[in-house]
């Protein structure tokens, strides 16, 4: 094994080339610093940018304090970390690359309609060239050596390498989504040290049901706008899919948490939608007591509410044997329909994790305890949120405020 070593004081191994890890470079870099960033995949930012092709939401234009506690459940520091680096500082930094943003109507915030994901993510990368940033892809992290080293892999060459910075951060992922390189491989190397990770867990995807051979034939996939969804004591409104294998959307991703927690006490969970959230229940009562004798429920469902199939085909495959036909019990049916939850979708199909480096085993720096001068930042640690802005959100505040207390750790000035 060939073994090297840097005889700068202020050289910075970054690992990981994702949003957390390229942010830490930049600041690292901007604060003098001379900084190498190792990269296991062939291009830098490859999750950034899948991310990307569903809606290119960076951050969320809600209120500092909502904001922050959107991370609270696994980690109130994260208020900490979002003040060093807001939603408005995101915003400003994507500016200084050329890219404008805007908040939609949803308050999710997203690039001007000129600029791509692919757009952000050229400015950045050259912007960290001209700070003198080394980006090496290729180059896969297996592990730590002595008490600073990193054995590096550099599969173009087929060399394994040891590497000893001043310091390192690292910015792995979590366990989702495997083709960009975030397959949570490295828990192992931290077991190795001694370092306690929590398992990783799907978070932001979708809920199995065990729908009917006839119901997946008959429905297939098609979406339920305007409607509400609730698990134990949270709701959230929005547009759900029906899938084949169960649902998808919005708010069954942010009602992952609460079914995790069902599914591991009982082993099952129920979501109980509502299809007319916006009606008042008066309203609805008085529009359900105007069905005339003989007309089908889904004619009268489809005129009177505007519920048009597929809300038939499922009303019968959920509810009752027999569906009620008394409108207070209708209105109940409409507003609270169960819907059984066997389980969630596989991790790597998962948006992102839950799970990742223990609380206890980072300083308030985010630093591992166990091994001084190694900072973790982004999905490596053990946080989750909610889709909307507020993953990358997280990424980009854990690496900012890790690369700060990295330069506090080497002695610089805490102006990042």
């Amino acid at each position: 094994m060939a073994s090297t070593s840097d005889s700068g004081a202020t050289w910075v191994a970054v690992v990981g080339g994702g949003p957390a890890g390229l942010l830490a470079a930049q600041h690292l870099a901007e604060a003098g610093h001379r900084v190498t960033v190792y990269e296991a995949q062939a291009t830098m930012g490859r999750k950034f940018l899948v991310a990307g092709h569903g809606g290119f939401n960076l951050t969320n234009g809600e209120p500092a304090a909502p904001f922050a506690a959107r991370y609270a459940a696994r980690q109130p520091e994260f208020a900490r970390y979002f003040q060093h680096f807001s939603a408005a500082e995101l915003r400003a930094w994507a500016h200084s690359l050329g890219i404008g943003t805007f908040v939609g109507t949803s308050g999710r915030v997203f690039p001007l309609e000129e600029h791509k994901p692919a757009h952000l993510l050229r400015a950045w990368l050259e912007h960290l060239r001209t700070l003198g940033v080394e980006l090496k892809t290729r180059h896969r992290w297996l592990g730590f050596a002595a008490q600073t080293g990193l054995r590096v892999l550099d599969e173009a060459a087929a060399q394994e390498t040891v590497v000893y910075p001043a310091a390192t951060l690292l910015a792995l992922g979590g366990a989702s989504w495997t083709k960009t390189g975030s397959d949570g491989r490295w828990t192992a190397a931290f077991e190795e040290i001694g370092v306690q990770t929590v398992p990783f867990e799907p978070s932001n995807c979708g809920a199995e049901v065990a729908w009917s051979a006839f119901f997946r034939e008959k429905v297939g996939r098609q979406p339920l706008k305007n409607i509400a969804l609730r698990c134990a004591d949270h709701t959230v409104r929005g547009e759900l899919m029906l899938t084949e294998y169960g649902l998808e959307g919005t708010p069954v991703y942010a009602l992952t948490p609460a079914l995790r927690a069902a599914l591991a006490a009982d082993g099952q969970a129920t979501l109980q939608l509502n299809l007319k959230p916006e009606l008042p229940t008066a309203q609805l009562l008085s529009k359900l007591a105007g069905r005339r004798p003989g007309k089908s429920l889904a004619s009268f469902l489809a005129d009177a509410l505007k519920l048009k199939p597929p809300i038939p085909t499922l009303l019968r495959e959920v509810g009752p044997p027999e569906l009620p036909v008394a409108p207070s019990e209708l209105a109940r049916l409409l507003t609270s329909l169960p819907i059984p939850v066997s389980g969630l979708r596989p991790l790597d199909e998962a948006i992102s994790t839950a799970g990742g480096v223990a609380w206890p085993e980072v300083d308030e720096h985010l630093m591992l305890r166990r091994r001084p001068g190694t900072f973790v930042a982004g999905e490596m640690l053990d946080w989750e949120a909610p889709t909307g802005g507020y993953l990358l959100q997280g990424c980009f505040s854990t690496g900012a405020w890790a690369a700060r207390g990295l330069a506090q750790w080497l002695g610089a000035p805490v102006s990042l």
